[in-house]
């Protein structure tokens, strides 16, 4: 390879990689809420994830996420808040809170995601919808005695007012999106990769920002 290209090559790869490194940018990448909300654990860096289960582009987080996840430091808290936007919406919100109830979240998480985008869940609607996915948790083997018990609770019902609360206290537009601390929002207009190195930027500002333990 001639060296004058070789050079040139090198020289678009430096400049990727300077762009894929670049601290975020406030209204681009990012906003700062204002005011912050307040943050359920003391002591530690927490990030929540708004998603919807029938959104395409929380799907395609997904992968990306669990891995990101699994790698946080120990003084970050991760846990995922259903957005809840409109009344479909709020289906999804009341299946997630139902399978956390009793047990079952964790373990059907990304098994659920995978069949409502790859068996046809995410064209349906209301009622429908809730069924087609309890036939799905039926297979899972979940007891659905419980489920059921625990979909039309009062404790669900309280914890769907907290999450359509925190959709409009945080001023959601749409999923997915990463609030860090309850004084960020990571915005949805990049790469799923570019989110999370966002989300990496921000809990590093917020570890800057917080009193130091002794």
């Amino acid at each position: 390879m001639p060296l004058r290209l070789l050079s040139a090559l090198s020289g678009l790869l430096i400049a990727f990689n300077a762009f894929a490194q670049r601290a975020p940018v406030e209204g681009t990448d990012y906003v700062a809420l204002n005011p912050p909300q307040a943050v359920d654990t003391p002591g530690k860096i927490e990030v929540m994830e708004f998603f919807w289960y029938r959104c395409p582009h929380c799907y395609a987080l997904e992968p990306d996420l669990e891995v990101w996840v699994k790698r946080l430091p120990r003084d970050v808290q991760f846990k995922r808040v259903p957005g809840i936007l409109n009344d479909d919406w709020a289906v999804d919100a009341r299946i997630f809170y139902a399978l956390d109830a009793i047990g079952e979240e964790d373990r059907v998480h990304r098994s659920l995601f995978n069949a409502i985008h790859q068996q046809g869940g995410v064209r349906l609607h209301g009622d429908a919808y809730a069924k087609w996915v309890a036939d799905w948790l039926t297979k899972q083997k979940v007891d659905m005695a419980k489920y059921d018990a625990a979909f039309h609770s009062f404790s669900v019902e309280s914890k769907l007012r907290r999450a359509a609360q925190m959709a409009s206290a945080y001023r959601l537009e749409g999923v997915p999106t990463l609030a860090v601390q309850g004084r960020y929002l990571v915005l949805a207009n990049t790469s799923q990769k570019a989110m999370l190195a966002t989300a990496d930027s921000l809990i590093a500002e917020v570890r800057k920002q917080l009193p130091k333990t002794k």
